[in-house]
Formats: structure tokens, sequence, C-alpha cells
């Protein structure tokens, strides 16, 4: 707690304008329910008698969790799981005064509330490390069907021809081949940041006229005006700096959000990255615990590749809901099976190869922002100055490199993140669709324009219109300089 240090405090739950008021009265419980439902799905049918006894335990606890959460008491210390975080979580409990539940820091709350979740669990045998999300993680990544299946086409067009002719088919000059270069990266990173892939517009075979036509298409500008600051074009001569300068080892890091699709889309970067030479080592941050409903765990990587593996069963098979609606089977055609073998062997290929690597650290389950870092947790610190960029995805990263504080919408994202600005060696990239408060680095009078809009917040002291997800920012701190 003593690191975060900034001007701006931090949203609280009390505060009756923000997200935070929302997601602790209403969201909170809600998301108990589901992991409450989960576990009893689990239990159906199960015949060993400790595994029986623990799960209703579990429950039990989970049920006195919700109790408290709605009925506004205060937080309790973690008990003593075994795990090396509890003493930094019960320390900071402890010095912010035995907060309740509906008036404490947002950030430090919601993260109490997944590791107090995920204790309960860690104190059992046969459960310690259950995932009670695991079942939505891979039902997103199921009824994105559609879309897994478009991207799986064009990326295996795409990085075959990159890795046959190691350039863009017409490119006339140098010129035209950066500038080609640049509009594919640029598509690629924007279909990462919505974590999904609704207009589909990544259509080119790799020409340098379909690239042209890309560039100008209205799909992307409809998509491009919802990124109210886009420094994708910073991030992409970073790294094609570092090609030019031939340097043998050009590492892309990418701290995770969400599993499933997400996850997915992730991985259609890293693969783009390795592909084009922009990069020749992905480094994986994951969670390790089960973490904001939909986040990556270690297990999460393996349970996507295995469904790719044998994806005419994933996807040629029913859920149990879809079961119980009465739909039919719909198999994948021979192509769409082709293309998801193909997936699954490149990715395989870049992992056996260690050109994907897998790198949890408990830091990212930690109470704080990420101002603590160099303090926190100095080798991790350390690590992430080895990488060329250092990619943050999703909303919650972005609120704990922000420190979840209520800046002023205009304040520089270079000053907002503090400890990891300028000067710390870690270039920074956050890919970020907004759902929450918290938003930094937006032009003058932004903030007030979107306000005024429909659903935007008005004059209600509440920015809203930061809530849906409708808007993104793509922000850089090359942190490899002083200023």
């Amino acid at each position: 707690m003593e690191y975060d240090t900034f001007s701006a405090s931090q949203y609280k739950t009390s505060d009756a304008t923000s997200f935070a008021h929302t997601s602790a009265r209403e969201r909170w419980p809600i998301i108990i329910t589901q992991g409450i439902d989960d576990v009893h799905r689990s239990l159906h049918g199960t015949q060993d008698e400790q595994t029986l006894s623990e799960g209703k335990h579990i429950v039990s606890e989970l049920a006195k969790l919700k109790y408290e959460v709605q009925h506004d008491r205060v937080l309790t210390p973690i008990p003593d799981d075994g795990e090396s975080d509890v003493a930094a979580y019960n320390s900071e409990l402890a010095a912010r005064g035995s907060p309740k539940w509906h008036s404490v820091p947002w950030l430090y709350s919601e993260c109490y509330l997944y590791r107090r979740i995920s204790s309960i669990f860690k104190q059992t045998t046969n459960w310690k490390s259950y995932d009670l999300f695991a079942r939505q993680k891979m039902a997103t990544f199921r009824s994105s069907r559609p879309a897994v299946l478009e991207l799986a086409a064009r990326y295996k067009d795409i990085v075959t021809e990159l890795e046959q002719k190691h350039t863009i088919q017409g490119a006339k000059t140098q010129a035209d081949l950066e500038e080609a270069e640049q509009v594919l990266f640029v598509e690629m990173c924007e279909i990462c940041l919505w974590g999904n892939a609704t207009d589909l517009s990544l259509l080119t075979n790799l020409s340098y006229e379909d690239i042209q036509k890309l560039q100008g298409s209205e799909a992307r500008k409809a998509s491009e005006k919802n990124i109210l600051v886009n420094d994708l074009s910073k991030a992409f001569k970073i790294l094609t700096a570092a090609k030019k300068e031939g340097k043998k080892e050009r590492r892309v890091d990418i701290v995770l959000d969400n599993a499933g699709f997400e996850l997915f889309v992730d991985l259609i970067l890293a693969g783009y990255l390795l592909a084009s030479g922009l990069a020749t080592t992905i480094v994986f941050h994951p969670k390790s615990i089960p973490w904001f409903v939909s986040d990556v765990l270690p297990a999460d990587f393996g349970a996507l590749l295995s469904a790719l593996a044998n994806s005419q069963n994933f996807y040629g098979s029913l859920s149990d809901d879809d079961q119980a609606a009465g739909k039919a089977p719909v198999p994948l055609t021979d192509a769409e099976n082709a293309n998801l073998q193909f997936l699954f062997q490149h990715w395989a290929s870049m992992h056996g190869e260690g050109q994907f690597v897998l790198r949890p650290n408990i830091f990212w389950t930690a109470g704080g922002s990420y101002w603590r870092l160099p303090q926190s947790e100095p080798e991790l610190y350390e690590d992430l100055k080895e990488s060329e960029l250092v990619i943050f995805k999703g909303d919650l990263n972005y609120r704990k490199l922000t420190a979840d504080a209520a800046w002023q919408a205009t304040t520089p994202f270079t000053d907002a993140i503090g400890p990891m600005g300028p000067g710390s060696g870690i270039r920074v990239l956050a890919l970020r669709t907004c759902k929450a408060d918290v938003v930094v680095g937006l032009p003058e009078g932004e903030d007030e324009r979107i306000k005024a809009m429909a659903g935007g917040g008005g004059d209600s002291g509440a920015r809203k219109w930061a809530w849906s997800g409708k808007w993104a920012v793509v922000q850089l701190s090359d942190g490899k300089t002083s200023s």
C-alpha cells in the first residue's frame, strides 16, 4: 500500500456515481451465486464421500461470503491456506482499518474477493486446483465458433504466405512494404483489442492491393472511431526498429486478460508477430488462481489447444445447455477442421520450440496496483525490462497500471502509471476496452463530449460511457526513455 503514491484517490465501493458502487452491490453477489451453481453441477453424480463432503462445505462457505457482501459486513482476514500471499493481503487489510464491503477501495476489495474465493478451495484436498469459472470460459469459446472459424482460415493464409515469402506481394518500394506491414499489424492488434472479430475485416490474402482496401474499409473506420487514443503506430515503429537493428532476441510479452475466445485472438496476434518477424519470442503472463471470472490460467492454454486438437469433437458435439435446449450438432466441414488443425500444429510447434513461453507469477493476483511492481516483485520487474514491448490486455490490467485512481481524464498516461512510466525500463502498451471508471490520456474535452451522448453519464457525475466496453484506448509508454 505504501507504494501507491499518487495525487488522485482510488475509486471506492461507496462512490455512488462509480461502477465500483454497482459492482459491490449487484455484480459480486451474482458472480458468487454462479460459482455456487457451478459447484453444485460438479457435485452431481459424485460418489466419492470426501469430494462430496468438501463440495458441500465449499457451497456453504461461498454462501456465507455472499451474505457478507450483500449485508456490508467487515472484510475478514484470509485464512492461512499455505500460499505465500496471505500475509500481504492480511497486513494490507489491517492497515486499511477493518473496512466494510460497501466502503472500501474498489481495486483492493475486488482482488480480495477472488482471493477469498480461492482460499475456500485451497483449504480442501480434492478441490484445491478447481476452477469454478472453467465452464464459462469454454462456453464462450464454443459460442464464438463462427468468428473462430473465420479467423482460423485467414490466419492460415497469412502466416503461410509470410513464412514462405517473407514479404508482401505487390509492394514496389520499401516504404510500400512497411506501410502494408503496419496496416496488417494494426488489424491484428485491433482484433486482439476488442477480444472478438465483430466485423472480421481481416480479408486480405497479403497482397499490397488487398491491404490498401483494408486500410480504407468502412468497417475499420467505424471501429477505429471508438478507439479514443491509438498508439499502435508507435508500437509498430518500436518492433520494426528492433528488427532492422538485427537484434537476435526480440521478445514481446503479453500480460493476459480473458480466456476462451480472447485467449484465442491473443494467440492469433502472437503467432502473427512471430511469423512476420516482428518478434522472436512471446512470453505470456497468465494468472495463478481463478481470477475475475474469466482470466487466463495456465490450464486454459491446455484446454484451448485440446479443443483445437479435437476440434471436430469440440465443435461437432453439444454442450449440456445445448442438449437441454434440444439443439442438433453441426459438424465442421473438412476445410474448417483442417484450418483448426493448422492452428493447433502451428501453435504447438511454437510452444515446442520455445517461442511461446508461459510465465505465471503470484504478483498478477496481488491486491494492489502495478505501481508496486519495482518494490514488491523486483525479479519480475527486471525480467520485463528484457522485453521489447509488454502488452497489457484488458480492463483490470489498465486499472492496475493506473492504480484505479480518479485521475482527470486528460492526465497523461505516462504520469498515471507512475513507476511503470518513463525511466522504468519497460515499454508498456495497454490494449483496453473501457469497462470501468478510470481513463487517462484523453484530449481536452473528449470525456465531456462522450458523457453528453445518450447513456454517457451526462451531468450525473458518473462516467457511464466508460463502463460499457464500447470505447477503447491503446496507449504506449516507452519506459526505455526518460521522458
